[in-house]
């Protein structure tokens, strides 16, 4: 373990203690585990970040444009068949 010096508000000074006191743990080991559930929580988004991202898919399908499904059907198949007549040309050539 190492050793360190922070400053601390008296009000959070007085959590740790109450926080210690409570779970009969020393102050330490509360502010390991805290700074631990801390670390482990910041990288899940806040509240005010999800919400702001769903607006944003909100705002952003609306701009897909509607296209009947045969047509994008058609579409996905001209794109499969011009990638296979590349490949197999290419195969070929380097034999």
């Amino acid at each position: 373990m190492v050793k360190v010096t922070v400053t601390l508000d008296e009000e959070t000074v007085e959590r740790i203690r109450g926080m210690a006191a409570r779970l009969g743990r020393p102050q330490s080991q509360v502010v390991r585990e805290a700074v631990k559930d801390y670390d482990a929580r910041s990288g899940k988004l806040s509240d005010a970040e999800r919400q702001a991202m769903l607006e944003a898919f909100d705002r952003l399908v609306l701009t897909i444009p509607r296209r009947p499904p045969e047509e994008v059907a058609a579409e996905l198949r001209e794109i499969r068949e011009s990638r296979r007549h590349w490949g197999r040309q290419r195969r070929r050539s380097e034999k």
